[in-house]
């Protein structure tokens, strides 16, 4: 059994990218994401421009994945033109480079942490600590992992938080995050008055909401199923991390697509450097990736995530609002 930096050792071979591979997939998706954004423009039915909306929505979420591993460095490093693309692309997301490489970063090197700082995370709060909050911050963190607010995270998670909230506190550092909300309310605008309000739902609205609440949940399901383990800063390690506090999240071959497979989040975390289009080899080859704890996008097991909210360290899971209120009778 590999265990430890053995287990990291051997996803090391995999971490390697295939340039010509890293460059098809970043030209293709941006070539059918465009032609997916001309049919929400110029579809003459409205199901043809609705169906190109949803499209788009998808392909906006495989070249956010594209844009997520360059900036792990894991593909197209030391490429003027491909940092370029890249940049452009983080400021239409709504999450431009520093704030997003900061927060990611340190949600990396911190995942599964109890009392560092939520940044980059969704909050957990110990029973210990839940208790000690005013009924204010109870308000607060519970709205924070609330399923209306991850729906919408088109505006909560993406223009308030990875801009708005982030320029606030430090414009100097996070001035990208202005220019990132600026260009996308021109964009917003030019596409109203060039064309018109139909054109603005189904070429914005439309994509950017859907595509925002399914990162949105993707990151927390991730990181907020049955099963997982937290700990204190002193018993945390890299590893544990990785495998017993990162899904597994199994989709469709048709997701696993869109979604640059991003399902196999426990190896991403393992080893940030591998490629997306690597990761289901690094699975298949490394039988320790295969026991990981798992979670998918049904309904049911989307309701079991939800149902999750604070961290009970004497049962060492978490648990339902419900299941707190039982604890305190």
């Amino acid at each position: 059994m590999l265990t430890g930096k053995q287990l990291i050792l051997a996803t090391k071979p995999y971490a390697q990218e295939q340039r010509s591979k890293s460059w098809y997939v970043l030209f293709s998706t941006l070539f059918f994401l465009l032609a997916a954004a001309a049919g929400t423009i110029w579809g003459h039915y409205i199901v043809v421009r609705l169906a190109s909306s949803v499209l788009m929505s998808l392909l906006m979420m495989r070249m956010f994945i594209i844009y997520h591993d360059f900036e792990h460095h894991a593909i197209l490093q030391k490429s003027l033109f491909a940092k370029i693309i890249m940049s452009a692309y983080g400021l239409y997301m709504l999450t431009p480079a520093s704030i997003w490489k900061r927060s990611h970063d340190y949600h990396h090197k911190n995942n599964s942490k109890l009392f560092s700082a939520s940044i980059g995370s969704y909050p957990i709060a110990t029973k210990k600590k839940f208790a000690s909050m005013t009924k204010g911050e109870r308000r607060a963190y519970l709205a924070n992992r609330h399923p209306l607010v991850i729906l919408f995270g088109y505006f909560t998670i993406f223009i308030f938080g990875m801009c708005i909230a982030s320029f606030a506190s430090t414009p100097k550092k996070h001035w990208d995050s202005l220019i990132a909300l600026i260009l996308h309310v021109a964009l917003a605008a030019s596409v109203f008055f060039i064309f018109d309000a139909q054109t603005l739902l189904f070429t914005i609205i439309v994509p950017f909401t859907i595509t925002c609440a399914i990162g949105s949940y993707l990151f927390y399901a991730q990181h907020n199923f049955p099963g997982v383990l937290f700990n204190s800063n002193e018993d945390w390690t890299y590893e544990r991390a990785a495998l017993e506090s990162s899904s597994y999240m199994r989709t469709n071959k048709v997701m696993a697509w869109f979604s640059g497979n991003i399902g196999y989040h426990h190896i991403h975390h393992l080893n940030a450097r591998i490629p997306f289009y690597r990761l289901p080899e690094a699975y298949h080859a490394i039988k320790e990736l295969q026991a990981a704890k798992q979670t998918s996008l049904k309904i049911s097991d989307m309701v079991k995530c939800f149902r999750l909210k604070i961290w009970d360290p004497e049962v060492q899971r978490m648990i339902s609002l419900k299941e707190y209120k039982m604890s305190l009778t």
